[in-house]
């Protein structure tokens, strides 16, 4: 095997699986079986409804119900709105056909 330095001697040691950029500790993901979502909710009505939710997504959670604290399903909106990525199309090269459909080159069409 060939070393990335070139020198007579002994070869540097493959570094360990942790030091190659693998993320080997990584944190459970919320809402999964190994870390619940913990919900409150103020009403049985309204924790029949939440659970409904929660199963619909494929979630786990823990939900309570306390009628003196204020309703907290902070964790469930977060993963409910998650941001979608954005994507935009190519614009064409000069010499393609123009998207606009006239059969023309986008250069002498479109792109002028």
């Amino acid at each position: 095997m060939s070393d990335k330095f070139f020198f007579k001697g002994r070869q540097t040691p493959k570094p360990a699986y942790g030091e190659s950029g693998y993320n080997t500790k990584r944190a459970a993901k919320l809402g999964t079986e190994a870390l619940p979502l913990k919900l409150s909710v103020q009403t049985e009505a309204r924790k029949v409804e939440v659970a409904e939710i929660v199963a619909d997504k494929q979630l786990f959670a823990n939900i309570t119900i306390d009628a003196d604290k204020p309703e907290n399903i902070i964790d469930l909106s977060g993963i409910l709105n998650k941001p979608k990525t954005v994507s935009f199309e190519a614009k064409p090269n000069r010499n393609d056909a123009c998207p606009c459909g006239s059969g023309k080159k986008y250069k002498k069409c479109c792109g002028a």
